[in-house]
C-alpha cells in the first residue's frame, strides 16, 4: 500500500524515499485559450496546440500534465483528522453522504458484462486445466518438503495455542457474541473487595492476547526468513531495472525532442490549415443556420401579409416549408419550441377563412347582375382559392357552389316576378300580397313575358356557372397532369440511378481487382454515370464548400429543397399562369372523381333551373290557366319552352328531365282538352248535318290545294281574296271532284289542326296519332249510325235517307280515305322507329272506311235489287210491248242514276250500275223461268227480246253508261 505512482518518464532523485517534483515549463505557464467545441462532433477540434485531451509524446514532454502528480495512497487512506476510522477518504472530502448518492453512468465508458470476459474464460479454461494436471504430476524437492514440514508442523503446534475465533473469516468486534468470546466482561465487576481480582485478570487477559500475538508475529517473521533469498533478488533487480529505465528515459527524451521539432516544422502548418478551414466550414453552417433562423422567424409576419392579400397558396406553401425546415434542419431548437404548434393553428385558420372565402366569392359570383357578360368573376382569385383547397384535402367545397346555386335560382324567380308585377298598373301589391297570387292575375301575353324572362335569366346564370365550374376542372386537371408529369419523372429517375449503380459496382470490382478505369475503359469509353461518380469519389471530403465570397450562394446555404417541393408553371383556359408545387397529396383517382363531381354539379346547375321553372309553371297552372289556353298561346309557350331545353342541352350537356316532362304533361292536358273539344265539335256537327251537298268556300279548296303538295299545313287567311271569289260546288282535290257536306268540310280542317299540332309539338306526336284515331273511327262509326242506320231520321228529322243521301256520305268517307295515307306518311316521319307500330290504327281505319263505303254500295244495290225484285215479280209476257213494268223500271233506273251521277265518279257510277243489271238480269231469269218462256225464236220471246231491248236501250242513253256491257243474253237459260 506504499506504492506510489507517477506517469513521469525520468526520476528527478536517486533517493527512493524522495519525492518527484513537479516540472513546469515557464515557457507554457499560461495555456492558451481551447475554442468551443465544434457542432460536428466527427471533426478534430481543439485549441491551437493539442487536437485531444490525452497526453502527447511530441508535445508534453516539456509540459506538466495530470499524469505528472503523485499521491501516497495510505496516507490519503489514513487521515488523523478523523476520529473514526470508518471514515474514507471520500467522506472526508465530499461529506458521509458521498457514498449513498448514486452516481450517473458515464456515456463514454461501456458497460462491461460478463459477455466481455466469454473469450477470456475459453482461452484460459484448458491451461487452467494443463496447470492443475501439473500441479498434481510433479513432486517437491525432499529437503525442501522436510523443512516445511518440520517448519509447518512447529508452527501449527504454536498457532494451536491461539483460539479459534481469531482464526475464523468473519471475526469482527462489532460481533456482540465474539467481543464477549474475546474480551469476557462476565470477569470484570466495580463491586467492592474484588478490584483487586478484577485488575489481575485484566492483566493476564492482557499478558494473554500478547502471548497470542507473539505467536504470530513470530510465525509470520519465520514466513518472511523462508522467502528472504528472494526478497535480496528482487532489491538486485530494482537497482539494474532503474539503470536501464535511467537509459531508456534518456533515449525516449532524445527521441521526443526530435519528434516535436519534426512536427513543429512539418505537421503543426498543415493541422493548422486544416483547422481554421473546419473552424470557417463550422462558422458558415452556424451562419447558415442563423440566416435559416431569422427566416422562420419571419414567417408568421409574412403569412399575416399573404393573407391579407389572399394569396392562401402562398401562405400555405410557406407554412409547409417551415414545418419542414423545423423538423429537418431547426429541430430541438429552444427559441423555436411553440412555433410549430403555432403553425398547425394558423393552418386551421386558413382552412376556415379559404372556405369562408369560396362560400363568399360564389355568392358574388352568382348573385351579381344577370347580363349578357359571362366572363368569370375574379379568376386569379379563384384559381388561389381552388389551388389552397386542394391542397388542404377540402375536396367537398363545390358543395358550397351548389348550395349557392339552389339559393340563386329562387332569387332570380322571386326578382323577376317582382319587378314584372311592380310595372303592371292592375295589380295592387297592398291588397295581393303573396307573389304567386299576384303571378296569378297576370293574363297569358304577361306571364309568358315573364316566363321568357325568367329563361333568358337562367341561361345567363347557367352560363356562368359553366364558366366557373370550367375553370375548376381545369385546374383539377393541371393537379392531375402534374402528378402524371412527376410519377413519370421519378421513374426516369430511378431507371438512372439503377444504371448508375450498376456502372459503381462495376467500377468497384474493377478497383477490387487493382485496375484502373482508364485501363478498363478506353479514351472516350467511359459511361457518363461512372465519369460522375468518379468525380465525386475524386473530390476530397475535406474541401470546401464554397469560397469566402459566396456564403450567401444556394450551395452554401440551408435551402428548403431539401423538402423536395418544386414547382411547375401552367396556365388556365382563361390564360391566368400559376404555379403547381408538387406537395398536393392527392391520388389520380380522388382528382378524378372530383373533376367528375364539378361536371355533375354543372348538371345539377342544369336541373335545378329546370326543377324551380316546373314549380313556377306548377304555381300558375294551380287554376287551370295552361289547360284553358287556345293552340296558338300553348304553341308559342311550348316553342318557348323547348328553346330553353335545347339551349340548356347546348350549355350543360345532358338532358334535363323535369322541365320536359312538366312539358309533356300539359301537352298531355292540351291534347286531351283539344281532341274533346273537337270531338264534341264534330258530334254537334254530325248531329245537325242533313246530309245535303254543302258549297265549298274558297278557304277549305286552298286548305286542300295548300295540302296537295305533300305539305300539310294551315294557310293563312286572305281576307281580300276570299271576299272576291265565290264558293264552290265541288271541292277539287288532284283533279277529282267530290261532292261533300259542311261537316267532312270542317272534319278535313279539324285532322290538318291535328297534324299542324304535331309539327308545333314534337312531342304530342304518339297522343295526336291516338286521339285523330279516334276522331277519324268516331266519324265513322257515327256516320254509319246517322245514314246506313238512319239515324238521322230522329235525330235531324229527315223523311227517309235517300239514295242520293247514301252516294253523298259514300263520296265523303271517299274524301277522308283519299287523306289517310297523307296523314300517314305525316305522322311517320315523325315517330322515332320503335313507335312505328302505332301506324297500324291508320291501317284498320283505313280497312273500315273501305268496308263502310262497300256497305253504302250493297245499300245502293239492294235498294234497286228490293225494287226489282217487287216490279218483276208481275211482270206477264204480253202486249203492249214495251210493257208497263219495264217502263217503271227504267223510270227508277234513270231516277237513280239522276240522284248519284254528279255525286259519284263516273267510273264507280258504272260499276254500280253493273251491279243493278247484274241484279236486274237475276231476277228477270228467275221470272221468265217461272213463266216458261224460253229463248226459242217463238212470240212469247219476241215479247220479252222488244221488252228488253227498250231496257238496253233507255239504260245506255243514261250520261256516262252509253259503253256499259249489259250482256243481256244470261237471262236465258242455257241449253244443256
Amino acid at each position: 500500500m506504499a506504492s506510489s505512482h507517477s506517469s513521469s518518464p525520468v526520476p528527478q532523485s536517486n533517493s527512493s524515499d524522495a519525492f518527484f517534483k513537479k516540472e513546469v515549463d515557464t515557457t507554457k505557464r499560461f495555456r492558451p485559450v481551447q475554442s468551443l467545441p465544434d457542432v460536428c462532433p466527427k471533426e478534430p477540434t481543439g485549441n491551437a496546440v493539442n487536437l485531444h485531451d490525452s497526453p502527447s509524446l511530441v508535445v508534453d514532454q516539456q509540459r506538466w500534465t495530470i499524469y505528472h502528480s503523485k499521491v501516497n495512497l495510505p496516507a490519503a487512506l489514513n487521515d488523523p483528522r478523523l476520529a473514526k476510522r470508518e471514515s474514507d477518504f471520500f467522506t472526508k472530502t465530499w461529506g458521509v453522504d458521498f457514498v449513498d448518492t448514486e452516481v450517473t453512468p458515464s456515456f463514454y465508458l461501456p458497460q462491461i458484462t460478463k459477455e466481455h470476459f466469454a473469450l477470456y474464460q475459453q482461452e484460459i479454461t484448458p491451461r487452467e486445466k494443463v496447470h492443475e494436471r501439473c500441479k498434481n504430476i510433479c513432486t517437491p524437492k525432499d529437503t525442501f518438503d522436510r523443512t516445511l514440514l518440520h517448519t509447518h508442523d512447529k508452527s501449527r503446534t504454536d498457532l494451536e495455542q491461539v483460539p479459534k475465533i481469531f482464526m475464523k473469516p468473519d471475526f469482527a468486534l462489532e460481533d456482540s457474541l465474539t467481543f464477549n468470546a474475546v474480551l469476557p466482561w462476565s470477569h470484570f465487576s466495580t463491586a467492592g473487595g474484588k478490584g483487586n481480582r478484577d485488575a489481575a485478570s485484566s492483566k493476564l487477559l492482557q499478558e494473554k492476547l500478547s502471548h497470542y500475538l507473539d505467536i504470530v508475529e513470530v510465525n509470520i517473521a519465520h514466513q518472511i526468513s523462508l522467502r528472504s533469498e528472494a526478497f535480496f533478488h528482487a532489491m538486485t533487480s530494482q537497482h539494474e531495472l532503474q539503470d536501464y529505465l535511467r537509459k531508456t528515459s534518456q533515449a525516449v527524451k532524445l527521441l521526443r525532442e526530435k519528434i516535436s521539432k519534426i512536427d513543429k516544422v512539418m505537421c503543426e502548418g498543415s493541422l493548422r490549415v486544416l483547422r481554421l478551414s473546419l473552424t470557417r466550414n463550422n462558422c458558415i453552417k452556424a451562419y447558415n443556420k442563423l440566416k435559416l433562423m431569422a427566416t422562420v422567424h419571419q414567417t408568421q409576419p409574412t403569412v399575416q401579409l399573404l393573407l391579407s392579400t389572399s394569396e392562401y397558396v402562398g401562405a400555405l406553401d410557406l407554412i409547409a416549408t417551415t414545418q419542414e425546415v423545423l423538423q429537418q434542419e431547426l429541430q430541438g431548437i429552444h427559441s423555436f419550441r411553440h412555433l410549430g404548434s403555432q403553425l398547425c393553428e394558423l393552418e386551421k385558420l386558413i382552412d376556415k377563412m379559404m372556405i369562408a372565402e369560396f362560400s363568399t366569392y360564389a355568392r358574388n359570383d352568382l348573385n351579381r347582375p344577370l347580363e349578357d357578360d359571362c366572363q368569370i368573376l375574379e379568376e386569379e382569385r379563384l384559381i388561389s382559392l381552388v389551388f389552397g383547397l386542394l391542397k388542404q384535402r377540402k375536396l367537398n367545397f363545390y358543395e358550397i357552389y351548389g348550395d349557392e346555386m339552389i339559393n340563386t335560382a329562387k332569387n332570380i324567380i322571386k326578382q323577376c316576378v317582382v319587378n314584372t308585377v311592380s310595372q303592371i298598373e292592375e295589380i295592387d301589391t297592398e291588397v295581393v300580397v303573396k307573389l304567386a297570387d299576384q303571378m296569378r292575375m297576370m293574363n297569358f301575353p304577361q306571364w309568358f313575358d315573364l316566363l321568357k324572362n325568367i329563361f333568358s335569366k337562367f341561361t345567363i346564370f347557367l352560363k356562368r356557372v359553366k364558366a366557373t365550374l370550367n375553370t375548376i376542372r381545369s385546374v383539377v386537371f393541371l393537379v392531375l397532369d402534374k402528378n402524371q408529369k412527376t410519377r413519370d419523372l421519378e421513374d426516369t429517375l430511378q431507371k438512372n440511378s439503377a444504371k448508375e449503380s450498376m456502372v459503381d459496382s462495376e467500377v468497384a470490382y474493377l478497383t477490387h481487382e487493382g485496375m484502373f478505369i482508364s485501363d478498363a475503359f478506353g479514351d472516350g469509353e467511359l459511361p457518363a454515370g461512372a465519369a460522375d461518380s468518379a468525380s465525386q469519389r475524386n473530390t476530397s471530403p475535406n474541401s470546401e464548400p464554397c469560397s469566402s465570397d459566396s456564403v450567401s450562394e444556394p450551395e452554401c446555404t440551408t435551402d428548403s429543397s431539401s423538402s423536395k417541393e418544386h414547382t411547375s408553371s401552367s396556365v388556365t383556359p382563361g390564360g391566368v399562369e400559376m404555379m403547381i408545387s408538387d406537395d398536393m397529396k392527392l391520388t389520380d383517382l380522388e382528382l378524378v372523381r372530383l373533376a367528375n363531381n364539378i361536371q355533375e354539379l354543372l348538371y345539377n346547375a342544369s336541373d335545378i333551373c329546370h326543377d324551380r321553372s316546373v314549380k313556377f309553371l306548377m304555381a300558375r297552372a294551380k287554376d287551370g290557366f295552361l289547360e284553358k289556353l287556345n293552340s296558338n298561346e300553348f304553341l308559342t309557350l311550348s316553342r318557348l319552352m323547348e328553346g330553353f331545353i335545347l339551349d340548356t342541352e347546348q350549355i350543360c350537356g345532358r338532358k334535363s328531365m323535369s322541365l320536359r316532362g312538366a312539358l309533356q304533361s300539359q301537352a298531355n292536358r292540351f291534347v286531351n282538352r283539344f281532341h274533346e273539344e273537337r270531338k264534341t265539335k264534330l258530334s254537334l256537327l254530325l248531329d245537325n248535318e242533313r246530309w245535303k251537298q254543302a258549297e265549298v268556300p274558297a278557304e277549305f279548296q286552298d286548305l286542300v290545294d295548300s295540302v296537295s303538295d305533300g305539305r300539310i299545313s294551315l294557310p293563312e287567311k286572305k281576307p281580300t281574296a276570299t271576299e272576291e271569289r265565290k264558293p264552290a260546288e265541288f271541292l277539287i282535290v288532284e283533279g277529282q271532284k267530290y261532292a261533300t257536306v259542311g261537316t267532312v268540310l270542317l272534319l278535313i280542317r279539324i285532322i290538318l289542326e291535328y297534324c299542324q299540332c304535331v309539327d308545333n309539338i314534337p312531342s304530342i306526336t304518339t297522343d295526336m296519332l291516338t286521339r285523330l284515331s279516334d276522331l277519324l273511327k268516331y266519324f265513322n262509326s257515327r256516320s254509319c249510325q246517322l245514314v246506313l242506320g238512319a239515324g238521322a231520321l230522329q235525330v235531324v228529322g229527315l223523311k227517309t235517307i235517300t239514295t242520293k243521301n247514301l252516294a253523298l256520305s259514300s263520296r265523303c268517307l271517299q274524301l277522308i280515305v283519299h287523306y289517310i295515307p297523307i296523314i300517314r306518311a305525316h305522322f311517320e316521319a315523325r315517330l322515332q322507329p320503335k313507335q312505328f307500330s302505332m301506324l297500324r290504327h291508320f291501317d284498320h281505319i283505313t280497312k273500315d272506311y273501305h268496308d263502310h263505303i262497300a256497305e253504302i254500295s250493297a245499300k245502293l244495290v239492294a235498294i234497286m235489287d228490293s225494287l226489282f225484285d217487287k216490279l218483276l215479280s208481275k211482270y206477264e209476257v204480253k202486249a203492249p210491248v214495251p210493257s208497263a213494268c219495264f217502263r217503271n223500271i227504267c223510270k227508277q233506273m234513270a231516277k237513280m242514276h239522276e240522284a248519284i251521277y254528279d255525286l259519284l265518279p263516273e267510273e264507280q257510277t258504272q260499276m254500280l250500275f253493273l251491279r243493278i243489271n247484274a241484279s236486274y238480269k237475276l231476277h228477270l231469269k228467275r221470272q221468265l223461268a217461272h213463266l216458261n218462256v224460253v229463248n226459242d225464236g217463238g212470240p212469247l220471246n219476241g215479247l220479252v227480246t222488244s221488252d228488253v231491248a227498250f231496257y238496253t236501250g233507255n239504260l245506255q242513253a243514261l250520261k256516262g253508261l252509253n259503253n256499259l256491257d249489259l250482256n243481256m243474253a244470261e237471262i236465258w237459260e242455257q241449253k244443256r
